[in-house]
């Protein structure tokens, strides 16, 4: 009953009165964006979302499209500014995912959506954190969000939905608040230079097994 009608009421309302209030602050950061990281303001990617179904997911950006002499873009780390890293740290760049919560591609809380790229490489028990929406903050979030490696961090997204219910939700959320004005640094500059990409960890172990089982 709560995940099915409940949660998705309290995103509906909490979704839709967060674009409300918060549109000054939509408006002033869209200015800021394009001013000092160009055009378009908002970042959109393909991810995965409830059952594995795609849906673009919407983000203020938070890096230029500087590109080499060969016209190739330039390391994420080189293009991600100061401004970019302070819209990750205070996950103001996160802001238009509430409008993917008003739609239903998304709720408040649940595991992140990930790149689909990863698909392929999730265990079956991995693949139940598409079980339910993705959200804008999860408990993997705040248990190390980006500073913890990918094994524990989806097993956390796992724990999630085997033990959803609204006291966890409110948890969850409170932990998030705090995370968020706490200034913890759980936030990662650049994404992969930390937990590193899934697809290429998952693919190498693979590689790696394979390769002692033939020695056998």
């Amino acid at each position: 009953m709560y995940q099915k009608v409940v949660k998705r009421l309290f995103d509906i309302l909490l979704s839709g009165a967060g674009l409300f209030i918060l549109s000054p602050v939509y408006l002033i950061v869209a200015v800021l964006v394009r001013i000092k990281l160009g055009s378009p303001v908002i970042f959109h990617q393909e991810r995965p979302g409830y059952h594995e179904k795609i849906f673009t997911l919407c983000k203020f950006r938070t890096m230029t499209d500087e590109r080499d002499e060969r016209g190739e873009l330039l390391p994420d780390s080189v293009r991600l500014t100061k401004f970019g890293m302070l819209l990750r740290r205070t996950s103001l760049d996160e802001l238009p995912e509430l409008w993917n919560i008003f739609k239903g591609d998304m709720s408040l809380i649940g595991p992140r959506p990930l790149l689909v790229s990863y698909l392929p490489w999730y265990t079956e028990r991995e693949r139940k954190r598409h079980s339910v929406r993705p959200g804008l903050t999860g408990l993997a979030q705040v248990s190390g969000r980006n500073f913890i490696e990918w094994d524990k961090r989806l097993e956390k997204d796992v724990e999630y939905v085997e033990h959803i219910s609204f006291l966890m939700d409110l948890r969850i959320l409170g932990r998030t608040v705090a995370v968020v004005f706490g200034k913890k640094e759980e936030v990662a500059e650049v994404t992969d230079d930390v937990e590193g990409n899934l697809a290429e960890i998952r693919a190498a172990r693979a590689e790696k097994e394979a390769g002692c089982e033939a020695g056998k």
